[in-house]
């Protein structure tokens, strides 16, 4: 170990164990990515802050909360045993019957017992001289492993913004992002909920049918697409699991890891009537439709304004109060921030119990004992919830103390994520055996996460067996692969719309982040077919270290 690393090792822990591999998390990835590995003999242990799978499903228990990618779409596809037994309700599950799968998938296949539950990770340092990761727990204990995965999402790092006074709140105030398992009640409560993002659009309508009255602090307004949501026909799920195989390549070979592609027609190609009559269907259909009907809608301004001004017209059509309505219009770019999809959003705001204040013309000024006072006036409030997003991306890696060769710190190599720069979101250099499931500039969120996850987990099983097979002690990406693979990132994202809108993909959300814009927008059927080719070509890109032969 070099003087770096003694320098931050913790002196306090306590080695108990060695492994294969230490995974990150227990939801979606981190449980695939133990069956993967436990499947082909290594030893592989996961850790996981709270006391049940789920990772974020765990956590995320606000009411309304529910998918936004189809069911259908949104489950594990590596095992036809598992797809055949599993029925979803409806179209866009909620919360409580995604971790009831979560529950199903880690019982049939027997994970908990690979799992330590309600320990949190707090460092891992490689040691160059043995060639593993020292990871060291919030207990005290610490573990070493050949290979660290993170499989911690993009979006586990709740964000609560530094409003003065909080403290002195005499109510109660809740976190989307870590909501309480008992139900919390609002009947009869003064509540007001900060942020109209994702979260916001799903908990309002929700709150807003049980509480006395219901104030809704809005910075940004959304786009927002209704969901359309239904019980799913016992027909309709009899054909789709006869034909998952199917389904599956198509998912895979897409876009977005859904079976829908934009129409090959560019919107400033149609007469105003025809493109209006396009729109109209899509919204009907609701959910993902309306950004798939013209293959233009996020590269051309003048094609986007066309979509944009269409869902500004529902809503002035929905929202009874001309006023209302105008604070509830976008101004930025459609689809340019993840597609929200609702159940009655808009129309929540004619329910006499439901006020809408708009922080851009009365900023928030602080919390105070009573509620919330903003420029303008206070607002007294019994319950206050933050539905004010994750500090996605870099966030959650950066809670972990991570540290590569000679010490360095992922956090300054990516410059607090000024200078974020992986290959194939995967590695990166200088950081021997580290993988990241869905890290940053990988498709990731905006995609169906459920098939960009099981890519990822299949490349890194796969490159670890490799490794055995080949005797190979190390692979690390190289500087030069890094580099290109984050130009290419950045020229992709530059061609499209996506980097001029401040987003949550952006950083934007989080004071005083640096923003950039760490996703691949190439899709996830052209970006499987890249990682498949580095792999064909014995992992172009990485440095392979083999054993040292005495």
């Amino acid at each position: 170990m070099n003087a770096a690393q003694q320098k931050h090792q913790k002196t306090e822990t306590k080695e108990v164990a060695n492994f294969d591999a230490v995974v990150v998390g227990a939801g979606f990835s981190g449980l695939y990515m133990v069956y993967r590995l436990r499947e082909a003999g290594f030893s592989t242990r996961a850790y996981e802050a709270g006391d049940g799978v789920g990772g974020v499903w765990y956590w995320n228990r606000y009411p309304g909360a529910r998918c936004d990618i189809e069911s259908i779409y949104y489950n594990y596809t590596f095992s036809d045993e598992l797809l055949q037994e599993w029925t979803w309700s409806s179209r866009y599950a909620e919360q409580p019957e995604i971790l009831s799968y979560l529950n199903y998938v880690a019982d049939k296949f027997d994970l908990r017992r690979d799992i330590q539950f309600k320990t949190r990770i707090t460092a891992a340092h490689y040691n160059e001289t043995t060639n593993r990761w020292q990871i060291n727990m919030d207990d005290g204990t610490s573990v070493s492993a050949k290979y660290f995965i993170t499989g911690i999402g993009c979006l586990s790092a709740a964000s609560i913004p530094a409003f003065k006074g909080l403290d002195s709140f005499e109510g109660d105030w809740y976190h989307a992002g870590h909501w309480p398992h008992d139900k919390v009640d609002f009947q009869g409560k003064r509540v007001g909920v900060i942020g109209t993002g994702c979260t916001g659009v799903q908990v309002i309508p929700a709150i807003a049918q049980e509480a006395d009255r219901l104030m809704v602090f809005q910075r940004t307004p959304q786009y927002s697409t209704p969901a359309q949501n239904h019980p799913l026909d016992p027909e309709f799920i009899r054909q789709t699991k006869d034909n998952y195989s199917a389904i599956k390549r198509q998912i895979r070979e897409s876009f977005m890891g859904t079976p829908y592609m934009p129409r090959d027609r560019s919107v400033l190609d149609d007469t105003p009537e025809e493109r209006q009559r396009v729109f109209e269907e899509a919204w009907e259909q609701g959910g993902q439709a309306l950004p798939f009907t013209y293959k233009d809608l996020v590269f051309d301004e003048a094609a986007n304004e066309t979509i944009a001004d269409f869902v500004r017209s529902k809503i002035r059509e929905i929202v009874v109060d001309p006023e209302v309505a105008e604070k509830l219009m976008p101004k930025y770019y459609f689809a340019t921030k993840r597609p929200v999809i609702d159940t009655n959003y808009f129309e929540t705001y004619n329910r006499e119990n439901v006020t809408l204040v708009d922080v851009r013309q009365a900023a928030i000024q602080e919390i105070t004992p009573k509620g919330l006072q903003t420029s303008d006036m206070e607002y007294e409030l019994d319950i206050l919830v933050f539905a004010t997003g994750y500090d996605a991306m870099t966030g959650p890696l950066f809670k972990i103390d991570i540290r590569g060769r000679d010490g360095a710190a992922l956090k300054e190599k990516w410059a607090e994520g000024a200078q974020t720069r992986t290959y194939l979101g995967i590695a990166t250099a200088g950081f021997p055996n580290f993988f990241m499931i869905t890290g940053p500039e990988s498709p990731s969120v905006v995609t169906n996460m459920l098939v960009s996850i099981e890519q990822h987990v299949e490349w890194i099983a796969d490159c670890i067996q490799y490794m055995r097979e080949h005797g190979v002690e190390t692979i690390e990406a190289k500087a030069e692969a890094e580099e290109g693979w984050s130009k290419h990132c950045r020229e992709v994202a530059d061609s499209t719309l996506y980097t001029k809108t401040d987003s949550w993909y952006t950083g934007a959300n989080i004071a005083d982040k640096p923003l950039g814009f760490p996703i691949y927008l190439g899709g996830v059927g052209p970006y499987r077919q890249i990682c498949n080719e580095v792999a064909d070509k014995g992992y172009e890109g990485f440095s392979l270290i083999s054993f040292s032969i005495h």
